[in-house]
């Protein structure tokens, strides 16, 4: 049974993307789609906080861009070494919030020890930081991409917990979607579920899924790695087969294979 998911892929050591290989453990034949490009900005304005961690209580990445982001303002060997001597610990005395495990994965590549994993979304994080952080602080930064949403800094707003947010990446269209949807269509068929990752993934895709689906659209059971995704394809009119409890391949495999009845 053939399975969509509109995701850039992520190559490991351990081999295949790990929602393909999970899916795959299930009987799911997989295939990505990569949807969504990046372009990072204000890097120059970032580093300058990255290097001054003495200005914050902590720090927030609620997206591995962020994170690659975090990493390019560490790019040359005279920053690498102040990183590796002294700043990292740093930071490390500091309280490092994650959503999701691919994010948690990523801060730990870089040296710091992060918390709030899995909390699987911007509004459990709110709470999770809000539980832990005193009112009054310095503030924790935030990192961010253009098209954040404001659960998080109106949470801990309403909280009194002070944050600085920067947007360090801009999300685009990736150049060869339309002609990847296409070819998946006319060689594949029409999949039993298509995963969304993103609201801007349902933005970019949706409707030439339609269009490629035709009469067969309704067949399709769409599913949604969290809960902003999911109100992103009900937006459009479509309705949402399952959501992942969590954005874990686990989760997700779990929810499709109940949206299937498998």
């Amino acid at each position: 049974m053939k399975v969509l998911l509109l995701k850039e892929p992520k190559e490991s050591e351990n081999g295949p993307d790990p929602y393909i290989k999970e899916l795959g453990l299930h009987g799911l034949e997989a295939t990505l789609i990569p949807v969504l490009a990046f372009e990072f900005t204000s890097l120059q304005a970032f580093s300058e906080r990255v290097f001054h961690p003495q200005q914050y209580s902590g720090l927030i990445f609620t997206s591995p861009r962020a994170v690659e982001a975090f990493r390019l303002c560490l790019d040359d060997n005279a920053k690498k070494n102040v990183w590796k001597n002294s700043l990292r610990e740093k930071w490390n005395t500091k309280s490092i919030y994650v959503v999701g495990k691919a994010t948690a994965e990523l801060v730990a590549e870089i040296g710091l020890t992060s918390q709030g994993e899995s909390s699987g979304n911007a509004e459990k994080l709110a709470e999770y930081i809000c539980s832990r952080e005193s009112p009054n602080s310095l503030p924790l930064f935030f990192p961010c991409g253009a098209l954040k949403r404001e659960t998080l800094p109106t949470m801990l707003s309403g909280k009194g917990i002070a944050l600085e947010g920067l947007t360090v990446y801009q999300t685009t269209q990736h150049l060869n979607l339309q002609d990847s949807l296409r070819n998946y269509f006319s060689q594949q068929g029409i999949p039993a579920s298509i995963t969304f990752f993103s609201p801007s993934g349902v933005k970019y895709c949706m409707k030439q899924i339609q269009e490629l689906a035709g009469d067969l659209f309704p067949q399709i059971k769409f599913a949604a790695i969290g809960p902003t995704t999911a109100e992103a394809i009900t937006a459009q009119g479509v309705s949402v087969s399952c959501i992942a409890s969590s954005p874990t391949p686990e989760d997700l495999t779990a929810c499709i294979k109940r949206s299937l009845q498998l």
